[in-house]
């Protein structure tokens, strides 16, 4: 299995690079992101997704493993395949896709290209833990409210929700989302308010 090429961008076409590594040209799919970045770089070192089929074999390129491993998860959800994964990845970035599945927002999901209401549903509850943004924040009024979203996708009611995040960011602020939710669902778990 491939897992990571570096070497000269040899051609171009939309959605795709050749890349030369040491004589050979390997065809990578990519992102629009990596796509544009292949023209102010004369040495392109790409983490790769090799997918075998029994009538192909392609590779997907990302310039970081969290594109990969996000990338990976996306494939994993049932009724989502490499290009519905690239689609959704060239869209939202990883920061979005944690988000919309952190704030279970399928409507980010339905906004992409090839990717109907009951899939971007499958993506939200496929996804729910597996990822989750990590992002900073002080208080609630803002970034709190995905935190919050997460927990009531997970059945507890807004208000309490709401009263355990809050306690979770005024004993402590600075904390990624991660830690405020395993905190706020702690609190939920033992019935405290």
């Amino acid at each position: 299995m491939i897992s990571q090429l570096s070497g000269a961008v040899l051609r171009r076409k939309a959605g795709q690079l050749v890349i030369d590594v040491n004589g050979v040209g390997y065809l990578v799919s990519v992102t629009p992101e990596v796509y544009q970045s292949s023209f102010s770089q004369d040495k392109l070192s790409l983490h790769i997704s090799h997918i075998i089929r029994e009538d192909s074999q392609t590779l997907y390129g990302f310039l970081t493993e969290e594109e990969l491993d996000t990338f990976a998860l996306l494939c994993s959800v049932s009724g989502v395949g490499p290009k519905s994964a690239m689609a959704v990845l060239a869209q939202l970035g990883v920061s979005g896709v944690a988000a919309a599945v952190a704030g279970t927002d399928d409507s980010m999901f339905r906004s992409v290209s090839g990717v109907g209401p009951k899939t971007a549903k499958l993506i939200v509850l496929s996804l729910t833990g597996k990822l989750i943004a990590e992002e900073s924040f002080s208080n609630t009024s803002n970034s709190g409210s995905s935190v919050i979203s997460a927990l009531v996708g997970l059945g507890y009611q807004e208000k309490q929700a709401r009263s355990a995040v809050d306690s979770v960011t005024n004993a402590k602020a600075d904390l990624s989302e991660s830690e405020i939710l395993k905190q706020s669902l702690n609190i939920l778990a033992s019935g405290r308010k």
